[in-house]
C-alpha cells in the first residue's frame, strides 16, 4: 500500500513539475512527508516505467511517463487508478471522472489505455478527466467498467 501511495505521488510530481533528477525527486517526496531513499526512487521509476524527455518549456530533460501502444494494463496501474479516483459518473454523453489533485493525466492515461468502448477521446484537467462517447449508454457502460475497476 505504501508503495502504490509512493508511486502515485511520484506520477502527480512528475506530471505537475519538471524533475531532472533522482535527487530532486527524493526531495520533492521528502517534502510531501515521504520517508524515501535514491534506491527506492530508482525501483520506483523503473517499475512506472519513467523516462527523461526534453522539456519543451526549458529545453532540459525531465522524467516522464513512457507513452506506448500497448493495450495491456498492469496491476501496478490499476493500484495507482484505485488510489487517485475519487469518483466515476455519467453526465449525457460523457463519464467524468474526479481524480486527486495532479493525478487526471496519467488516469487518462490510463483510460486509453483500457481501450473503452466506442471511447471518441478523453481530455484531462489538474483533477477532472472528460471521456466523450457518442451517446449515454456508452457512456453509462465505460462508467460501470470503470466503477468495477476502483471496487475489486
Amino acid at each position: 500500500m505504501a508503495r502504490s501511495k509512493r508511486q502515485s505521488k511520484i506520477l502527480e510530481l512528475i506530471s505537475t513539475n519538471e524533475i531532472e533528477t533522482q535527487d530532486e525527486l527524493v526531495t520533492y517526496l521528502k517534502n510531501a512527508n515521504f520517508d524515501i531513499t535514491q534506491a527506492t526512487i530508482s525501483r520506483d521509476i523503473k517499475e512506472l516505467g519513467l523516462i527523461k524527455i526534453l522539456s519543451q518549456e526549458t529545453g532540459k530533460y525531465k522524467y516522464s511517463l513512457v507513452e506506448t501502444n500497448e493495450t495491456a494494463v498492469s496491476n501496478k496501474n490499476i493500484c495507482i487508478f484505485k488510489e487517485a479516483v475519487i469518483s466515476i459518473r455519467t453526465a449525457q454523453n460523457l463519464c467524468v471522472i474526479k481524480t486527486i489533485k495532479g493525478m487526471a493525466s496519467a488516469i487518462c492515461g490510463l483510460i486509453d489505455k483500457l481501450n473503452l468502448d466506442s471511447l471518441m477521446g478523453a481530455v484531462s484537467g489538474d483533477d477532472t478527466i472528460m471521456a466523450i462517447f457518442p451517446n449515454f449508454d456508452f457512456a453509462q457502460n465505460a462508467t460501470h467498467t470503470l466503477l468495477n475497476i476502483s471496487s475489486n
